[in-house]
């Protein structure tokens, strides 16, 4: 069985927004969302910033594969709020 995994690389005019995320490299989704957490919880940041926007900002990273939820559901895939 193949499995596709969502993946994600951050692109370098946006690395100074994201401490300990490295540009250019392809991580797990998943790796990230808590490296950018745990940044921003050490950082103090307020806990209602975590509730605005996406954590993975489309304009910041560059995106490949599919997540499991995706890969699950049948037909044609499309956000909601586009």
């Amino acid at each position: 069985m193949n499995e596709t995994h969502r993946e994600a690389r951050l692109k370098p005019e946006h690395a100074a927004l994201y401490p300990g995320v490295g540009p250019g490299e392809w991580k797990p989704v998943g790796e990230l969302l808590d490296t950018i957490l745990s940044s921003r919880l050490l950082g103090q940041r307020s806990s209602a910033e975590f509730l605005q926007g996406r954590l993975l900002d489309e304009r910041h990273f560059e995106f490949r594969g599919e997540s499991p939820a995706s890969a699950m559901r049948p037909g044609p895939r499309s956000r909601v709020s586009d």
